[in-house]
This record gives structure tokens, sequence and C-alpha cells, in this order.
């Protein structure tokens, strides 16, 4: 750490002095905006809200503390690439809620990421607040705050929500691929709520009273709507990106969204998976999930977990690979994004460990944030908007949900 620190304080006097965008003068004149890229990224806070490491990790152990050859996240990458508050991943598949496992898959999920902070104390942190993050920003320490992919391990009891706070999320997607008992999901032609459920309403104000941030990514347009409407503080889409670039695709948010969330004071966390970014990529990813339906439906003892990632390369046998998005396709939904409300609405929520190998070029895993930051510098954003994506403007939501629940208690 110390090495680290001296080589960080070298270059911050550097590079010291008022933020400076691309038209500076001082940035314009240097002919590399690697080295400044590095050192953004490595003294600046980087929130990233979805990275489904433990999930992944239920499917094939490793040791995240020391360099893994699968994957987008482990330890050595995430210093690499200066990411120190990545909000780990407690997802649930839809299905596990007809089968009454959600609320015990959750908190396994749970369970491993305290093993994984336990048994690396130097590295990584529990973070249960916006002070703990900035505590171990300080420390050296790599946060992991932990948010609830689908509302599923709720249960239809509002006391689970008690629960969940009280052993660490702090953000939970109401849903995910399939309608549940708190809202329809963008993904299911099911929309027997028509937005969210008469207990989806109650959720929302629980999670307001409680403090953990609400989380619209997945959810229906209808129930987004429905959502800002009741939300008494501002909310989050953790990984979403800008549907003008995927018309139709709901999974994504309309200008009107975004502009709504907005004005609410949320923010929208860009998601770099391939087919959120490049229509193209998105018509190759929906012909192979047509392909693999159909395949489902002639080999009747899978499922679509078994397959989800080795169907694709069957896939690509016959009609070649996933047309990977760039970095520039991923730019330029947080340009969209900054040029209807403004740089305090948006920050990252690359899906590393969820998106398969559909992730950009020039971001392929968890060491990649320099490149971003660079991107960004190159389209001429200063330091101090830079770092607003990376990290301050999900900081700042997270604090006035915490702030509102003190309030309320």
């Amino acid at each position: 750490m110390a090495y680290k620190t001296a080589i960080l304080v070298i270059l911050s006097l550097i590079f010291a002095g008022c933020e400076r965008g691309a038209n500076d003068p001082a940035i314009a004149q240097a002919e590399d905006f690697g080295t400044l890229a590095q050192e953004i990224a490595h003294s600046s806070v980087i929130v990233d809200t979805h990275i489904d490491v433990p999930y992944r990790l239920n499917n094939k152990a490793a040791d995240v503390s020391e360099a893994t050859e699968e994957g987008d996240f482990d330890y050595p990458r995430a210093v690499a690439g200066g990411l120190n508050a990545p909000f780990m991943s407690i997802y649930t598949p839809a299905e596990l809620e007809i089968e009454g496992r959600s609320r015990q898959v959750a908190d396994s999920l749970i369970d491993m990421v305290e093993e994984i902070a336990a048994q690396a104390p130097k590295k990584f942190a529990i973070a249960r607040s916006v002070a703990d993050v900035r505590q171990h920003f300080e420390s050296g320490l790599i946060s992991l705050p932990m948010g609830m992919e689908n509302g599923s391990p709720v249960e239809g009891n509002l006391a689970n929500l008690q629960h969940f706070y009280d052993r660490g999320i702090r953000y939970i997607t109401l849903t995910h691929s399939l309608s549940n008992h708190i809202t329809d999901s963008s993904f299911d032609d099911n929309r027997q709520w028509q937005g969210l459920s008469d207990f989806g309403m109650q959720v929302v104000r629980e999670m307001n009273r409680l403090g953990i941030m609400i989380d619209i990514s997945h959810v229906s347009d209808d129930a987004f709507w429905q959502t800002v409407e009741i939300s008494a503080v501002p909310l989050i889409a953790s990984h979403s990106s800008a549907r003008r670039f995927t018309p139709g695709f709901e999974r994504n948010m309309s200008d009107e969204m975004i502009v709504a969330l907005a004005k609410n004071g949320g923010v929208i966390q860009i998601n770099f998976g391939s087919m959120f970014v490049s229509q193209i990529a998105l018509e190759y990813y929906d012909a192979l999930s047509e392909a693999r339906k159909q395949y489902l439906a002639e080999n009747p003892e899978l499922n679509e977990h078994d397959i989800y990632r080795s169907y694709a390369e069957i896939y690509a046998q016959n009609h070649g690979p996933l047309p990977f998005a760039s970095l520039d396709d991923v730019l330029d939904h947080f340009d969209h994004v900054i040029e209807l409300v403004g740089v305090n609405h948006v920050g990252i929520g690359s899906d590393y460990d969820g998106v398969g190998d559909s992730l950009p070029i020039g971001l392929k895993d968890v060491s990649s944030y320099p490149n971003l930051v660079r991107g960004l510098l190159e389209r001429g954003y200063s330091q101090d908007d830079i770092r607003k994506i990376l990290g301050e403007n999900l900081l700042r939501v997270w604090q006035a949900v915490e702030d509102y629940a003190t309030s309320q208690r």
C-alpha cells in the first residue's frame, strides 16, 4: 500500500490544480490521457452498483481475494482498475419464488459475501453506509456493499425487509426476469399487476422508511411510473442503459423515464453489456434467446440456468459470435443521459459477472475502469464530472436515502 500511495501522491502532484476538461489548454497539450485516467481512477471512489460475484461463486467456487482465471472480478483486477465499492449482487432466479426458496438462497449468498470479507480482512470490508465506503476508501480497503437483485426473497412479509436491511442489503431490485408478488417485470408478458401490486406499494414505502434504495432496473414501465410517484426519496436504476439506442427494449430506460428519474433526484447506472448498449448486439441476443427456448423445448431435462452460457457457444457455431459493442458505444450512453438531464444523474452499473461474454471491447473486466475514464476525458469531461460519474452521484442518492430513514425514526 505504501508503494501505491507514493505513486498516487506523485501523480496527484503532477495533475494537481483546478478541474480540467479536454478543452483546458494544459490537457489539450497532453499527448496521452492514459496517465491522467489512471490517476483519476485510483484517487476516486468508484461505485459499481451491479457485480454478480456471489451467484458466479455459487455456481463455481473461487477465491476472489486472489487472481482468478474465470469471471470478471477479483481483487488484483479490482485494484488495477481502481474499483473500491462494488455492490455485490444478491441475485435470486425468478423460479425460486414458486419453489419458496428465495429467502433461503438470498441469505446463503449474503453469507458468502460476509465470508469473502472475513477471510481477507486486509482487502475487503462489508459496507453498510456511505460513511463505511468513505472510511474503507481512506483505509485502502475495497468496500463490499450489497444489493439484492429480485424482491422475491421478501416473500410477502414486510418484516423480511428489516431482516435484509439488518444483514446489509442497501438496495433491492424489485423484480427480475418474471413478474413477482411485488411488481411486473419488463421481461415478462404477464402483467398481472399493471405495475406494482398493492403489496409492492407497501414495499416501496417500507424501503423508504428503512433506508434501502429502490432499484427500478428490470421493472415494467408502468411499475416505474408508479414507483416514482410513491417514493419519498430518489430512486436508482442499478444496471440499465438508454432505450434511445435500443428502441423497444423495455429493460432499458426511455428518455421520459430518465428525465423523471433525474427530477426525482435519482441516477441511472449504465449497464456495459453489449446487448444493452448496441442495437446490433441486441438483435443477435434476441435471436439467440429464441433459439435457446426452442433448444430447451427439445431438451426438457435441461433448464435455462444450466445452459444460459453454454448455449451461446452452440449458437455461435452456426451464426457466428456476438458482435461486441465498443467502448464508444458505452460512452454514447453516458453522453446521451448527460445531454438529457445533466451529469449529476448517471453512474456505473456494469453487470460484470452477470452478462456472460457480452462485455464490450475495452471494458472486459473490472481492471477496465481507466479505459472508461480515458474515454470521458477525450470527450471533454472535467475531473470533477468524472468523479461524479464514477461514484459521487450514487453516494449522494444513498446518503439522501439514509437521511430520510433517519428522519423517520
